[in-house]
């Protein structure tokens, strides 16, 4: 369907737009397996999020709802830019800050804090599909011990970062077993964001541009870090030298993801919530009991 700005309805021809749609009904139909396409070029860079917005593209229709959120903030240059051109490319279309509000949500480095409902679709910005690359050169050989389960290599190296720094330092692309089978990269989110692929009433799909792979974590589906018995996976904790959890300086929320910053008046350490519109809703609802108390 040709637009009045000279681009089809979502940018890619009807062609590229089905072979990403079959792509994504073989990934939820095998959770976690990579499965790969012919990744469309882009009027931009591969590695500014190409394999999320091919997704975002194939999948978005007239009507929907969508946001993009780039390490929790709508208005980095990152989110502006791709939100501005899927708008671009799709009218009809309606984006919000709001999680709640969309239908569809792609986003770069974090999962929001909201737990997301069945009727939501999150597609993830990922640089570098495969955990195993870091042991195995060969795609060859990655895809046989993808499907032989054969994840052997992968601990011995969790093993090793235990033996040399007293445990797993890993802080982001946390490796997550889906499904019971495959091993996959769940993205740059940060270890703190793992736990909410696991069982999500939302459908995850996971876009490489630059390594032409797709992969999804279909709704209500297991999804495990992957760790020892006696040292179990954890996130984040956020506490200070006295072992107390640190607040966000702006809502005051104790339980969200973190972002570190200095004042640079006082040069002092600052901590704020990572989800913009998660600590927007934070400080509305504060500010609303500060009322009521009143």
């Amino acid at each position: 369907m040709s637009q009045n700005n000279g681009y089809p309805f979502g940018f890619l021809d009807e062609y590229a737009k089905k072979e990403v749609r079959r792509s994504v009904l073989k990934a939820i139909a095998l959770p976690g397996y990579q499965v790969p396409y012919s990744s469309r070029e882009m009027p931009m860079g591969r590695g500014f999020g190409t394999g999320g917005l091919q997704l975002t593209l194939a999948l978005i229709g007239p009507g929907e709802v969508l946001k993009v959120i780039d390490q929790g903030s709508d208005d980095s240059v990152n989110a502006v830019n791709l939100r501005s051109f899927v708008e671009l490319t799709c009218p009809g279309i309606a984006t919000t800050a709001k999680t709640e509000e969309a239908s569809l949500i792609q986003s770069r480095h974090r999962i929001p804090e909201k737990a997301l409902n069945d009727r939501q679709l999150l597609v993830l910005q990922v640089p570098y599909p495969d955990p195993l690359s870091v042991v195995e050169p060969s795609e060859d050989r990655r895809k046989a011990m993808h499907g032989e389960a054969d994840y052997a290599r992968l601990l011995v190296k969790l093993y090793e970062d235990i033996v040399k720094f007293k445990e797993i330092t890993i802080s982001h692309r946390y490796p997550t077993r889906i499904n019971g089978h495959y091993i996959i990269d769940p993205s740059p989110i940060p270890r703190f964001d793992v736990p909410k692929l696991h069982q999500s009433a939302a459908l995850a799909l996971l876009g490489a541009g630059r390594e032409k792979k797709i992969y999804a974590v279909p709704p209500y589906t297991d999804a495990v870090p992957i760790a020892f018995d006696d040292i179990p996976f954890r996130i984040e904790d956020f506490n200070d030298d006295q072992g107390r959890r640190r607040t966000c300086q702006r809502c005051g929320c104790q339980t969200s993801y973190l972002d570190e910053f200095i004042d640079s008046t006082s040069g002092e350490k600052l901590y704020q919530c990572s989800d913009i519109d998660w600590c927007n809703d934070q400080l509305t609802a504060t500010q609303h009991l500060e009322e009521v108390d009143i």
